[in-house]
Order: C-alpha cells, then sequence, then structure tokens
C-alpha cells in the first residue's frame, strides 16, 4: 500500500462535525479491506448525520481480551479556507511540501489511523495472544460519542489502550479534563423590540468593528490571540446601554476564535441592555481566570486551568456563548462544580442560562506501569526519545480510563501551532515511525 496516496484518499473526505464520519468510516475501511484485515461497523444516527465507529481486526474473530489501538476519524472545521496557504485554499486537498503532508487530519488525527491499519496488516497471519482491535471512532469534536457508544455496547474487551494523538511522537501520560459550556442570554422586551424597529427602517444607522485573532486549539489558547477576548475588551470601553445589534464570532468552541464581528447602535435608555449582561459575564470570565492561577500543575502547558470562549452567535431573540474549561488532575470534581457555580450565579443574576453540556473528567496514567516503561523502551530502541509528557487538551482516554482501561496517547504530528489552524500537516518521516512504534508495540504484548 502506498502511504502518501492512502494519506490523500483520508484527507479527501469532509468529516467535519457538519458532514458526519461515515463517509470517512466507509473509505477507512476499504484501504484495511485491501490489507486482508477484518472490519465491522458500528452505526448511528445524531442530529441527522450518518456516522461510524470502525473495528478492524487482523482476524474475523473476536477475542477474549484485546489491545486496543484507537483514533477519531472527524475533524474539526477548517475555518475560512483562503487561510489554507499550503493547500491552494482547500484543506482537503493535500499537498506534499518537502516531505511534509498538509491538509485537514494530517495530524489530528486521520492519518494516525492509517499508521495503525498498516501496522496491523504484518499480523493478520499471526497466531495472538492479545490481538489488536484498531477503532475508529466519530464525534470526538463534539463529546467523543462514538467511544462512549464503544464502551456503552461493548464492542471491545480491553485493559490496554494506544489512544491517537499529535504528541510529536512523545508518551503522554495525562491528559486535562474537559467541560462544554454555554451561556444564553435573551435580549429584554424593550430592547428586542428596538432592535426589529431598527431594522425596519432603511434610514437607521449603526456603527461595527470586525476583529481579528489567531487560531489555535481551545487546550492551549495562549498559543493564539482570543476575536472574541478582543471584542470583549472593546465593548468593555463604550456606554454599557447602548444597542447591541450583531455579536458574532469564532467557528467553533473547541478554537481560539480568528476573528470576530460587533455591531452596536449608541442608543441609551433600556432596563437591562445586551451590552450590559455582556460586560457582567466577560468581567466574571475574567476573575474566574485568576483563580485558576491559583491552582497551576507545572506538568502541563499551559499549568493552569483554562476558559475560551470560542463561539457566539445572535438571533433575533438572544445571544449564545459557547465555549470549554480544561482542568489539570490536581482539580477536584469539587473545586471545578464549585467554579460552575458560581458561573451559573452571574448569568442567572442578569437573567440568562448557564448549562455544562458535557464533562469529561482528566486522566493520568501511571508512569511505572509496565505498559509505560515497554513504550519507553520501544521508543528508545528506534533511537527516540522516551521522556513522558501531558497534554493540555481532552481525548478518549478520559473515557476509557474510568473503566478501568490503562491509556497512553500517542501519535505523529505536532500539537502546538499546528492543529485546529490553518496549514495542519505532519512530517512524513513521522508517519513512518509511528508506524514502527505500534509495530512494536503489538508485537510485545499481542503475539
Amino acid at each position: 500500500m502506498d502511504l502518501i496516496e492512502s494519506a490523500r484518499k483520508l484527507i479527501a473526505i469532509d468529516s467535519t462535525p457538519g458532514q458526519g464520519n461515515r463517509r470517512m468510516a466507509e473509505c477507512a475501511a476499504e484501504l484495511c479491506r485491501s490489507l486482508g484485515l477484518h472490519v465491522e461497523f458500528q452505526e448511528e444516527i445524531t442530529g441527522g448525520l450518518e456516522q461510524a465507529n470502525l473495528l478492524v481486526r487482523p482476524h474475523a474473530r473476536r477475542a477474549d481480551l484485546e489491545f486496543l489501538l484507537q483514533t477519531h476519524l472527524d475533524t474539526p472545521d477548517p475555518g475560512p479556507f483562503g487561510l489554507w496557504t499550503k493547500t491552494d485554499a482547500n484543506p482537503f486537498d493535500a499537498h506534499i511540501i518537502e516531505n511534509r503532508i498538509y491538509g485537514l487530519g494530517a495530524a489530528d488525527t486521520k492519518l494516525d489511523f492509517l499508521c495503525k491499519m498498516m501496522a496491523m496488516a504484518a499480523f493478520k497471519e499471526t497466531t495472538l495472544q492479545m490481538p489488536p482491535v484498531l477503532v475508529g471512532t466519530f464525534g470526538e469534536e463534539s463529546g467523543m460519542t462514538g467511544a462512549l457508544k464503544l464502551i456503552r455496547k461493548n464492542k471491545v474487551s480491553t485493559k490496554l489502550a494506544l489512544i491517537g494523538e499529535p504528541t510529536n511522537l512523545q508518551i503522554f501520560t495525562a491528559g486535562k479534563g474537559f467541560a462544554s459550556v454555554e451561556i444564553v442570554l435573551d435580549f429584554e422586551d424593550d430592547e428586542k423590540k428596538f432592535r426589529i424597529e431598527h431594522n425596519l427602517h432603511e434610514n437607521t444607522s449603526t456603527q461595527s468593528r470586525l476583529f481579528h485573532g489567531k487560531s489555535a486549539h481551545s487546550s492551549v489558547p495562549h498559543e493564539g490571540e482570543n476575536a472574541i477576548k478582543k471584542m470583549f475588551e472593546y465593548l468593555l470601553q463604550l456606554p454599557e446601554d447602548l444597542v447591541v445589534m450583531e455579536i458574532d464570532g469564532g467557528v467553533n468552541p473547541n478554537t481560539v476564535a480568528a476573528q470576530a464581528f460587533l455591531e452596536v447602535d449608541p442608543v441609551s435608555g433600556f432596563r437591562l441592555p445586551m451590552a450590559k449582561k455582556l460586560g457582567v459575564i466577560y468581567r466574571a470570565v475574567l476573575e474566574l481566570e485568576a483563580v485558576f492561577k491559583q491552582y497551576a500543575d507545572p506538568r502541563f502547558n499551559p499549568p493552569e486551568a483554562t476558559l475560551n470562549l470560542g463561539l457566539v452567535r445572535t438571533s433575533e431573540d438572544q445571544v449564545v456563548l459557547t465555549g470549554n474549561c480544561r482542568m489539570p488532575p490536581n482539580i477536584s470534581t469539587e473545586t471545578y462544580e464549585s467554579w460552575m457555580e458560581k458561573l451559573k450565579k452571574v448569568c442567572e443574576s442578569v437573567n440568562g442560562v448557564f448549562r455544562v453540556h458535557d464533562y469529561k473528567k482528566p486522566y493520568q496514567t501511571d508512569e511505572g506501569s509496565v505498559f509505560v516503561r515497554v513504550a519507553q523502551d520501544e521508543l528508545g530502541a528506534m533511537g527516540l526519545a522516551s521522556s513522558l509528557g501531558t497534554q493540555s487538551s481532552t481525548n478518549e482516554a478520559s473515557l476509557f480510563s474510568r473503566v478501568g482501561i490503562q491509556c497512553l496517547s500517542f501519535g505523529p504530528g505536532e500539537r502546538e501551532g499546528n492543529i485546529h489552524t490553518p496549514n495542519e500537516s505532519v512530517a512524513v518521516e513521522d508517519l513512518r515511525k509511528a508506524i514502527e512504534f505500534y509495530s512494536r508495540m503489538i508485537k510485545r504484548f499481542s503475539v
């Protein structure tokens, strides 16, 4: 199988949240079958979208105990196509430049699936004591719903799992937890009436401003520049009784917003205007961020918890803010819940609604375990650094670890300044090294 051509096929398929991953799973299954591997689909329709977990085994029969290799097959939205300068403004058209593959999902994590698949194919004729099972899941960008379905339906039996994550070929033994938050603020009746009448008159005038930032993964907000936060900082400088006509920014809650837009009408006299509500919420966020710094865990970058405001949208009746909070393992559930309760009370003070739609606990694997030591030994034998690291993001390891599965995150591709940004890429040589590492791990634990 040609690695580059297979990579092109996978990157060419749109498996963003608005499309579902079924077509991606079918393409990956076709590649697996061409290598003589056995495939099974676990299908679901969510929000009208066709989704599927793809389970791949070297033999047709499922073993009582397996070695899990997991990778998600969906990707985030690419953002503005014009920013993908390395792929001729098309994130789904893989380009090879100086031995790097550019395209959406190159590092996060379509091509990691390809590496695991090619490693597994070498063992299809081998008698295996704990056979590997490769699972390409759906919904990583929307609550890890595919991994949850896999666990609930008991589709694999395992105690060990390698979780696909762009770690630059480093072993990660811990990851931050995750909470998806939503804030809904309704326009009060007097302001809502004014906005409707305003839009019906031709001679009305407003003031608008566009804010620019730099996108990054929401787990490392310091690597980007949040245009939504810039917009709120500007809004705090304006009179709080003006009318917000439109406030808009970001592409998804998991990405630092690269653009934001604000349109206001400098008219006053409203009882509880949206501008004041937004100011109250944003000040509370800043206060919470200051508290986060008191709970730093130096193993992580950034060391403290973070709250990314990734998306804001305006409708006729309300403004909706969505984002996520990420907590290192030293944050107890009680502390996290107290933070969320504080935000909830602030929202309620301005007649808003605060919701947590999803919560995943942090995870950490014992660094002295056999699983960790073997992985370090194999990387060392390959001449690669065997140091251990952590991730500020959250992945399926937080789910699998809760049911007693030891998890290590590993994969080709850099994280910082690479994933959830235009021109995502991975070195071809790193893909080949990942294939070798997975082959070594299968040999150590399965044969």
